[in-house]
């Protein structure tokens, strides 16, 4: 095979690149000083998401740990706890920032084959109101989580069930959008079901950096107090909020483009013998026990493609905004020639 003009880069949805028309957006923005308030750019931002949300406020960060971890520190206090799944992103890849930083304690629970915990699970991990215990103040969601996407049913009775017991509910909606895609709803129809939610735009809307924190007025306000606290705070981030604004306008609808694609590479690799469930959205997950991951490795860097064969428990590819279908054909070709090599 003949070297690849480029690579073909499957690792993650946050590897994409600013567009042409983004890098406009972004040159053109109207800035100011946003931790004086004065970016008219970025509280458009801030505004548009809460208002697609269904929220009050919001407010811009430039991560979605960041934004996390924010909004668990207005949530909770020291020694309060939160529930939250074993495999869910602020659980286990955000470097325990929540205890590190807010002596908070994580309540994790198993995950279930749909991505979240089981709600009988969750209601039974509620600590009573005793001097012995930490206070539970929170039930903390992901969705998508690994690529699924939670059901709205189970959103809407996991809501009803932490207003039943005087908690909030945080949604990581680090890639909300591509659930609310995938379930062909609007943003609003699950975030409904949540009190605060963060939302990343640099994942597969495809801007550099930010995301934004929606909920309440009056949590929204003391939420920009520890942005400040942890070093959020940013002088003429205009320039970033406008490459989400346009990401909001030109890239969520695309994302289906996305979906589509990983559901075509999921369809050569199981032909091809690799072991994979159908993907919900733009991640797949091929069973990596019967493979050489080293060699497979190898050999997709040999060839162009680069892939997190070796950081997870499977073998995890993203599709996003600057792959598209020839690549699709050509990766998949490459996989499969990994299979009948001599």
């Amino acid at each position: 095979m003949n070297r690849p003009r480029h690579w073909i880069d499957f690792r993650s949805d946050t590897v994409t690149r600013p567009t042409l028309a983004m890098r406009q957006a972004m040159f053109d923005a109207e800035v100011g000083d946003d931790v004086w308030g004065e970016d008219p750019t970025v509280t458009q931002l801030e505004q548009t998401l809460a208002s697609m949300a269904g929220k009050a406020a919001g407010l811009f960060l430039p991560s979605g740990t960041q934004s996390n971890l924010v909004a668990l520190l207005t949530h909770c206090g020291r020694g309060d706890e939160f529930i939250v799944g074993d495999q869910a992103h602020t659980y286990k890849y955000e470097g325990g920032g929540a205890a590190a930083l807010g002596s908070i304690q994580p309540h994790p629970l198993p995950m279930t084959a749909i991505g979240g915990p089981d709600l009988h699970d969750i209601e039974h991990a509620i600590r009573p109101d005793n001097i012995h215990f930490s206070r539970t103040r929170l039930l903390a969601l992901e969705n998508t989580v690994h690529g699924k996407v939670l059901p709205l049913d189970y959103m809407t009775r996991a809501y009803a069930l932490c207003q039943r017991h005087g908690l909030q509910l945080h949604l990581d909606g680090a890639r909300v959008f591509n659930a609310s895609v995938a379930l062909g709803c609007s943003l609003i129809d699950i975030t409904r079901n949540a009190d605060t939610v963060s939302i990343c735009l640099s994942k597969g809307l495809g801007t550099p950096v930010g995301s934004v924190l929606v909920g309440s007025s009056e949590f929204i306000h003391t939420a920009r107090r520890w942005r400040k606290v942890t070093g959020g705070g940013m002088r003429q981030a205009g320039i970033l909020a406008a490459a989400g604004l346009y990401a909001l306008e030109h890239h969520v609808q695309r994302l289906a483009d996305d979906h589509r694609r990983a559901r075509l590479l999921a369809e050569r690799l199981l032909r091809a013998g690799y072991i994979l469930e159908p993907p919900q959205t733009n991640m797949l997950f091929i069973d990596a026990g019967e493979l050489d991951r080293t060699a497979l490795s190898a050999w997709l860097h040999e060839h162009g493609v680069k892939a997190d064969c070796l950081g997870r428990d499977n073998i995890r590819l993203v599709t996003h905004l600057d792959i598209n279908d020839d690549d699709i054909e050509r990766a998949a070709r490459v996989f499969e020639q990994f299979r009948t090599r001599a």
